[in-house]
């Protein structure tokens, strides 16, 4: 797929406002700041470039506004050059008031040079559970890379909590085996990397005891010293003490004057019912606008890639309903099994693990309509619009599955079961398979198929996007009986291999009239030549900034549960038994009559996929 080149480079996006809230010291206590008032539709997009989010920024009289540097894209796609500061500037004088007066250039010439961010406030990173695998291996190398684009504020610290026993210097002997540095940037790696060991430090604690979370916020004041204090708390940690964390947190370790945050990682509860409890229990010590329910998938390139792939090309969004879709499948496969993650994994089980968030996000991304703005709220309000039109699952329309032993190449694989944190007469499904449907206008009887398993053939995560047959083809004859093959297929892939492609039909070269099935690719590592960013640095820094459109807002959660509370408790209250399917396999042939039921062939099956 041919894209035009562009000799202009993000380097870290920005969220470019009148006023930036994160450095007012007026900000509300224990709140995030957000952007609001008749102004907020003419935020600026991701694409403005801006290359230090936290760049100093100057007052001038021609303008109320805070400019980003180079190029801002508007909301309606418009293009905008930013205006050459006037020379003759007006300084402004601070009088004993705090208001401002007109001072003549001659009068100060410092005051011309008066930086509204220096030294008013920090941000202070708490990853509570920080000895755990997904803060060595996910957390600390993300903000390291938002350190090592120069994505985070001048002032920052990061903090690990966590009840092991540890000293700074073990925590950043801990952190430094995790962290790489971009690969068009290595010139500079270690010295970065030193710095940022050196913004680490460890505070060790039990998760439900407030007078250690006192200790901390101590030690927080200390390196925030005297400034405007903003403060982001990451939980990784086990679902059953997150409420016993966020407790101790808010009242022993909160921000006094700037904003406190709180990031959730899943699981969001089992169940409607224990996900409602979670968010009560949560909203005891937060507000809603402080919680930041994180699902990585959100922050994927492709994913977030898809709103604008849909609304800022004419080709596609006319297309973008059951008139011209003939299904939708959204494909997960992973080609290992738990190895060792079985006794978390066994309390869930693949519908939980996976297609409850992963894939019902990206399902409701797809299928909303268009915003009103690219607002938080204007966005999670028609992805909650999706979810409450569809239809209830029902238990015919899921196959779940579990992998067995299988020898392959002389190599012996193990079931699930095999695994030593697992029950041996365990039903939990390690692969599952559904027909979900939206009742709307859009797409009344367009079957949005669901496939995710574990031990599967290969790895993949993808969204395929089947088109119906064209009415009257005067080259059926052409494709002989199999009519899919003349169908175009839209394949958006998000893992491994970023990649977007269209599949068309196309006459090969030759005097005879043979038709063959061509790709026309936009391959990111082709087309990019930047590393693409680790979904984890996008949420941080979105995080960091009050950008909540990536994260989960709690009537999202419920409408999520909604749809499959019901067919989860009927399998276990049923004590259905999967379909065993070989390690390494295409998973269980049930998942393929599902899909024929709908008259649908699973996209990731075919010779070319």
């Amino acid at each position: 797929m041919s894209t035009l080149s562009s000799s202009t480079t993000t380097h870290c996006r920005s969220y470019c406002s009148s006023s930036s809230s994160s450095s007012s010291p007026y900000s509300n206590l224990n709140s995030s700041s957000a952007i609001s008032g008749p102004n907020r539709h003419h935020r600026s997009t991701r694409s403005s470039i801006c290359p230090n989010r936290f760049a100093r920024k100057k007052f001038s009289l021609q303008s109320n506004s805070i400019s980003c540097s180079n190029v801002v894209r508007m909301q309606d796609g418009a293009v905008t050059a930013t205006v050459a500061p006037i020379e003759d500037k007006t300084p402004l004088k601070k009088l004993k008031d705090g208001l401002y007066s007109v001072t003549p250039p001659e009068e100060s010439k410092d005051t011309a040079d008066f930086d509204i961010n220096k030294d008013k406030s920090t941000v202070s990173i708490t990853v509570v559970g920080a000895s755990g695998d997904l803060a060595k291996k996910k957390i600390f190398p993300a903000l390291f890379a938002l350190y090592y684009e120069g994505c985070l504020p001048e002032h920052f610290t990061v903090f690990g909590y966590a009840r092991s026993k540890m000293s700074d210097a073990e925590l950043r002997d801990m952190v430094s085996k995790t962290l790489t540095c971009r690969i068009d940037k290595r010139e500079n790696c270690g010295e970065k990397m030193e710095q940022f060991l050196q913004r680490c430090f460890y505070h060790s604690g039990q998760y439900d005891t407030p007078e250690h979370f006192a200790e901390l916020d101590k030690k927080l004041k200390q390196h925030e010293a005297g400034k405007v204090s903003n403060r982001l708390f990451y939980l990784s940690i086990p679902p059953n003490i997150f409420i016993d964390a966020v407790k101790c947190a808010s009242l022993s370790a909160s921000s006094a004057n700037g904003w406190t945050r709180v990031i959730v990682e899943k699981p969001f509860g089992r169940d409607s019912e224990s996900s409602a409890a979670l968010t009560r229990s949560l909203k005891q010590y937060l507000k809603e606008d402080q919680i930041f329910r994180i699902d990585h998938y959100l922050g994927k390139e492709l994913v977030e890639n898809l709103s604008v792939l849909r609304f800022s090309n004419l080709i596609f969004e006319p297309l973008w309903s059951r008139q011209y879709i003939r299904n939708v499948q959204l494909i997960f496969a992973e080609d290992f099994g738990t190895e060792g993650r079985g006794g978390y994994f066994d309390n869930y089980g693949i519908i939980r693990d996976i297609m409850q968030n992963h894939l019902l996000q990206i399902l409701a991304l797809f299928a909303m309509e268009t915003p009103v703005s690219l607002d938080a709220e204007d966005i999670r309000n028609e992805k909650v619009k999706v979810l409450r039109s569809m239809r209830p699952l029902q238990l015919d329309d899921v196959v779940v599955g579990q992998y067995k032993s299988h020898t392959r190449g002389g190599v012996n694989y193990p079931a699930y079961t095999d695994d030593k944190t697992v029950p041996k007469d365990s039903l939990t499904p390690t692969f599952a398979a559904a027909a979900l449907f939206i009742d709307n206008a859009r797409w009344d009887g367009v079957p949005f198929l669901m496939k995710a398993g574990k031990a599967l053939h290969d790895k993949r995560a993808e969204i395929r996007v089947q088109f119906r047959h064209v009415p009257g083809n005067l080259y059926n004859r052409n494709f002989g009986t199999d009519l899919d093959q003349a169908t175009n297929e839209l394949v958006i892939r998000v893992q491994p291999d970023e990649a977007i492609y269209l599949k068309i039909n196309n006459k090969v070269p030759g005097l005879g009239m043979r038709l063959d099935r061509s790709n026309l690719n936009l391959l990111y590592a082709a087309r990019y030549s930047k590393e693409i960013p680790d979904a984890y640095e996008r949420l941080l820094l979105d995080a960091i900034e009050g950008e909540r459109r990536l994260f989960i807002r709690s009537d999202e959660l419920d409408a999520a549960w909604s749809l499959f509370t019901p067919v989860l408790k009927e399998l276990e209250e049923k004590k259905t038994v999967p379909e065993y399917y070989p390690y390494g396999s295409r998973g269980p042939v049930g998942a393929h009559y599902l899909a024929a039921r709908y008259k649908v062939r699973w996209g990731d099956i075919s010779a070319d996929q």
